[in-house]
């Protein structure tokens, strides 16, 4: 049975669906921006039936998770993620742990990966190395890229923070759309996730994260240091698997190709067809399946 906690951390209440035997293998499986936890409703039965101890934390502005002090600046960096994930396993007295997730969620696992190696069994990352080259962020890409970023440069306005406020099923269910072609959702399974964003800080989260990653807002500077780590694009050495959907309509599948040039340890790269931007949700046996064989290497 799936049980809802809030656990504490420096920064955070942080709420966090738990389920699964205590004595196993604990795997973190982190959301991304805009869905939440329900992503993995298929994913968690595959893994506790496999004695796997799995932990679904709603991110830093979803859902039951709070800021402990009305004074720390609602950040979405990417440092206060994984930093958020750090201090998590630090709570929950986990050492060691499978990480694994996608968007805001992966990059909270890459991050974690990369700056503190010996608290990873193994990464599940969809995409790729989802840690932003902040430095570099001023440098134009591929004009096809740049257009399937329109909504980054749409949270830079007025317009897009109102639109986070006033039409945010809208928004999601467009975004939905576009980053997964093939996936058939319906209006419950959107209205269900587009509830955890009824949170104080979602808005304000969300617009730091897109406009700190374009070098427009500045951070936090409780993780400058940890910032400044990433600006160096740290390699990955922990075991790794690359899940990539096909039809990811955000992130193309050439961007995680090279993936030998950030993933230094044992790492593979799976192609999932018909799938978008959202692998657990479009694809659970799929992504199970990748958490399970990194809890297996842990054993062995």
């Amino acid at each position: 049975m799936t049980q809802l906690s809030q656990v504490s951390t420096e920064i955070l209440d942080i709420a966090v669906e738990h389920s699964g035997p205590e004595g196993g293998i604990p795997a973190l499986l982190l959301h991304g921006f805009p869905y939440d936890p329900r992503c993995y409703d298929e994913v968690v039965p595959r893994l506790n039936a496999a004695g796997v101890r799995t932990l679904v934390p709603y991110l830093r502005g979803y859902g039951g998770t709070r800021f402990r002090s009305p004074q720390t600046l609602r950040s979405g960096e990417q440092a206060a993620l994984g930093h958020d994930l750090l201090e998590l396993l630090d709570a929950l007295r986990i050492e060691r742990a499978v990480v694994a997730g996608y968007d805001w969620g992966g990059r909270a696992a890459c991050v974690v990966s990369a700056l503190w190696p010996e608290r990873v069994v193994g990464l599940v990352s969809c995409g790729g190395y989802n840690i932003h080259d902040v430095p570099n962020a001023g440098r134009p890409v591929d004009p096809a890229q740049e257009a399937r970023m329109w909504y980054v440069y749409y949270f830079h306005l007025e317009r897009g923070r109102r639109a986070l406020i006033e039409r945010r099923r809208d928004l999601t269910r467009q975004l939905w759309t576009m980053w997964s072609p093939s996936w058939a959702f319906d209006d419950e399974t959107l209205q269900r996730s587009v509830a955890s964003f009824d949170n104080p800080d979602f808005v304000e989260v969300v617009i730091h994260s897109y406009r700190h990653r374009t070098g427009h807002a500045a951070g936090d500077p409780r993780y400058a240091a940890s910032e400044a780590r990433l600006a160096a694009q740290p390699a990955i050495t922990v075991p790794s698997i690359i899940l990539h959907g096909a039809e990811d309509g955000i992130t193309p599948l050439v961007s995680s190709e090279n993936y030998a040039t950030h993933f230094t340890g044992r790492c593979q790269r799976r192609v999932l067809a018909k799938v978008g931007h959202n692998p657990p949700q479009e694809a659970p046996r799929e992504f199970a399946k990748a958490v399970l064989e990194m809890c297996e290497k842990a054993v062995g």
